[in-house]
């Protein structure tokens, strides 16, 4: 009998550190969920130079050759429609990166699918943070290499709207046909990816987060 109880008192307790650790990866009260855990890349999925992502003191390190980290865990199971995401961000002088909307896992090559939102403040790239890359691209710069700032991602219908620490700073409405690349329409659904641009960017990006929202 006393070792019924204990065992019982051991699975009461592992069910409540359970229940704890369910509580806090669900929604916040915003409707806001964390898509990295700030220690691993669990749940994401790198490609063609995997090395080039590490995470270091809660944040993830892009700082190596072209590679593309994809998010392939469970929130919306990876497969979002109309959605936000934003990450804290902090470039180093020269550095140039991009967050990808409607986007899908590729193993080499700048992704096809979907859009990348530019991350660069004084690469040679003309095309700055904030860019709907190559369809509605932003020249002016809004924040300084070295300083952590927010970039935030709406996806709405046909519409992308960007904001950096809160302001808008790109409005961008797909046509019925874009003209760029195969014509097709480039928004849709698919995850979400970090770029790597090239050995001398270094980037850092944490406070991942991703809120679905109504279709």
């Amino acid at each position: 009998m006393k070792r019924l109880f204990s065992y019982l008192a051991a699975a009461a307790l592992f069910a409540g550190c359970a229940g704890s650790k369910s509580t806090s990866s669900t929604k916040s009260k915003d409707g806001w969920v964390s898509i990295f855990d700030g220690k691993t890349l669990n749940g994401w999925r790198a490609a063609e130079n995997p090395a080039t992502f590490s995470v270091q003191d809660g944040a993830i390190v892009v700082d190596g050759p072209r590679a593309h980290l994809f998010y392939e865990g469970p929130v919306g199971n990876h497969d979002f429609k109309n959605f936000e995401w934003k990450a804290s961000v902090k470039t180093l002088p020269g550095s140039n990166s991009g967050m990808f909307i409607h986007t899908t896992y590729q193993p080499t090559g700048w992704p096809a699918k979907g859009y990348e939102i530019q991350v660069n403040q004084t690469h040679t790239d003309w095309r700055k943070t904030g860019s709907v890359y190559a369809f509605q691209d932003v020249r002016e710069v809004f924040v300084k290499d070295g300083e952590w700032y927010t970039e935030h991602i709406i996806v709405q219908g046909n519409k992308v709207t960007v904001k950096v620490n809160d302001k808008v700073i790109n409005e961008y409405t797909e046509p019925d046909s874009v003209s760029r690349g195969s014509g097709t329409k480039k928004l849709g659904n698919g995850t979400v990816a970090i770029q790597g641009h090239d050995p001398k960017s270094k980037i850092y990006y944490k406070d991942i987060m991703v809120h679905i929202l109504n279709d």
